[in-house]
Parts: structure tokens; C-alpha cells; sequence
């Protein structure tokens, strides 16, 4: 069955996740959903990223509400039969773009802020022809982007030319996604963890499958924090937010388990790790590559070992949040089939 999940006031939540929280939408495994992601960063050029369905929801929610994260999701969506334990597949089909447009913001959380020491936002418009984005212009932001979903007063600022003839590949993706965790109360979107949440892997688009550990019943799955180009690192604190509408299926895995977020692509296996200390983060990813490889490839561990230095690749997801990211990349090409083995 395929369910619309239109982002109203009344179906998103703005900057958490909470186990407690009532489900927008109530699905069954192998269901399909067509979904709207709003960008938190709509406001930083309100005439070309806001529609009235986006200024509805920044309208109606008021700016005591927009915590403890910043991102808008959508959802949550309740999976009929979903248990701790079980692992969720999220099969992201389809990711289009809602407007031309979306911001970048050097933000004051971002790696380098105390070289730059201040905030500026970079406007970017897509062409849908060579799938790329370029700059339409730049502006220093006064003060600190502080208030989830500001909308900026266009006269607050002076625009500047940017990144003359420069074009950036556009790959639409979700920053954050996930399921509740089991926690009381709202858990902040800024950070990700075994839910899933702010990961920031731009290698979270369409063809891809993610599968998260379901940590409370019916799961609660939401999605947000929509981009249409991100490098890894994310360095500057924001990639190019802009609004997406995304079309997934949802399967419900009793015979599957995963300690954390597993990533498949058509050509990969890609496992996260997190730590407020970048080493550890990468630490935990190795440590979950070795689970990959022995308990679903039948490697021993000094296999999977040795098999991860020469051929598995490491890289920062993300070193923008208080919780970092390494992600760790092995091809699934390099396995032979089960038929082959024996």
C-alpha cells in the first residue's frame, strides 16, 4: 500500500525524537510512503525555499517548541508489529527536489569558525539539466544564527557574488532520519547515534538502503534535514539544505540484527560509527565492520581483520556535531556468492 505523508504543523516535530510521541502515520512492513522533508534552513532565503505549506509549519510552531535539535521531521510513522530488536529496512526510493534552491550556512559550530569568526550563508540554485548547483550569491549573517528556523529579513543583509563558474554535483539525500530511541522525553536530532539521527552520509539517497535498530514498539520512523549536496565532513556546519519529497518502503526484519546503522548500496556495505572523540568514532565503526564481516560474511575474526586494512575505506562522515561520525566502506563485490563458497 503506498501512504501520503503530506509535512503539515500536524505531522512534523521540530529538532527531537521522542518515544512518546503520538504517530503521524501508521504503516504495514512492506508498505510503501511518499513524504515531505522540510529544511529548518527554509528562512535563509524565505522568497525562493518557503511555499505555503512550508510557512504554515514555521507559522504554527512557535520557537519554544524547536527543541532541543534544529530539524524539522516528518513523522513519526508507526510500524504495526516493529520490537526492540527487530531492525528496520528503509528502502529510499525516490528523492526530488521541492524548489531549485538551497543554503549553505558557515555557521558558528561549524570546524573553522574561529578562523572566519563569522556566520555567512551561501544561496545555491540547481539545474535539473546537468544535475548540478551553483551559486547565486553569498551574505555575511550579523550575529549568530542562534533560533532554530530564523527567517531572515533579506534587507538584514547585502548579497555578494560567489563561486563564479564553479558547479557542485547535487545528490539529493536526508541528513537525519531514524527511529525513536528508548529514552523519556525528547532526544535532540543534532546527534546521531544507534537510532540513527543526524548521520549527515550523503550516500543516503535514492538507490539506498538503510537499516536501523528498532528501539521502541512500532519503531516511530522520521525523516528531515533534506540536502541536495553534502562533501564528507560537512565542515562549515551545514551542507546545501533544501526541501525534498521522498518516496520509501518500509520492511519490518525479524531475522536480521545490527548493533547500529547499516547503510547498502548498489555496490557497498557501510557501517557508522560515533563518538564525541573522533578516534573512538572510528574505533566503533571498525569494531561494527568486524560484526558485518564475521557474523553476516562467516569471516573469522583475523579475516575480517586483516580483510579491513587492505580493503575497506574510512572516512569522516561529520565533525560538525558534539557526537562525530566515521563511516567505514567495504564493496560487497569483493564476496564471493553463497554458491561459490563451498
Amino acid at each position: 500500500m503506498l501512504h501520503d505523508l503530506p509535512a503539515r504543523p500536524e505531522t512534523v516535530h521540530w529538532g527531537y525524537f521522542d518515544a512518546a510521541q503520538a504517530p503521524a502515520l501508521t504503516i504495514k512492513s512492506g508498505d510503501f510512503v511518499r513524504a515531505e522533508a522540510v529544511t529548518h534552513h527554509a528562512g535563509d532565503a524565505p522568497e525562493l525555499m518557503m511555499d505555503d505549506g512550508v510557512r504554515a509549519i514555521f507559522k504554527a510552531i512557535p520557537e519554544h517548541d524547536r527543541n532541543p535539535g534544529v530539524h524539522i521531521m516528518t513523522g513519526p510513522i508507526y510500524v504495526e508489529g516493529a520490537k526492540p530488536g527487530d531492525m528496520l529496512e528503509v528502502r529510499y526510493l525516490q528523492m526530488i527536489p521541492r524548489f531549485r534552491y538551497g543554503a549553505n550556512a558557515a555557521a558558528h559550530w561549524g570546524q573553522l569558525y574561529d578562523d572566519f569568526q563569522k556566520e555567512r550563508i551561501t544561496i545555491y540554485e540547481m539545474d535539473t539539466a546537468s544535475n548540478t548547483a551553483r551559486a547565486l550569491y553569498g551574505f555575511d549573517y550579523p550575529g549568530k544564527m542562534a533560533v532554530p528556523g530564523k527567517i531572515i529579513d533579506d534587507r538584514e543583509c547585502c548579497r555578494q557574488p560567489a563561486l563564479a563558474g564553479v558547479r557542485v554535483p547535487v545528490r539529493p539525500h536526508l541528513g537525519t532520519a531514524g527511529v525513536a530511541p528508548d529514552a523519556k522525553g525528547r532526544v535532540t536530532t543534532i546527534t546521531p547515534g544507534l537510532h540513527g539521527g543526524n548521520i549527515d552520509n550523503w550516500r543516503i539517497g535514492a538507490g539506498a538502503t538503510m537499516y536501523y535498530p528498532v528501539q521502541v514498539d512500532g519503531a516511530l520512523f522520521s525523516i528531515g534535514d533534506p540536502h541536495i549536496s553534502q562533501g564528507d565532513g560537512e565542515i562549515s556546519g551545514t551542507a546545501i539544505e533544501a526541501s525534498l519529497n521522498v518516496m520509501f518502503q518500509i520492511v519490518l526484519r525479524k531475522d536480521f540484527r545490527f548493533p547500529s546503522p547499516l547503510l547498502e548500496t548498489h555496490d557497498s556495505w557501510i557501517v557508522h560509527g560515533f563518538h564525541e572523540d573522533l578516534d573512538q568514532a572510528g574505533k566503533n565503526a571498525a569494531r561494527d565492520m568486524v560484526t558485518l564481516l564475521t557474523e553476516h560474511q562467516g569471516l573469522s575474526r583475523d579475516d575480517a581483520y586483516s580483510l579491513m586494512s587492505v580493503a575497506s575505506d574510512f572516512g569522516v562522515t561529520q565533525v560538525v556535531d558534539s557526537t562525530q561520525g566515521v563511516h567505514c566502506t567495504i564493496s560487497r563485490n569483493i564476496f564471493p556468492h553463497r554458491d561459490e563458497k563451498k
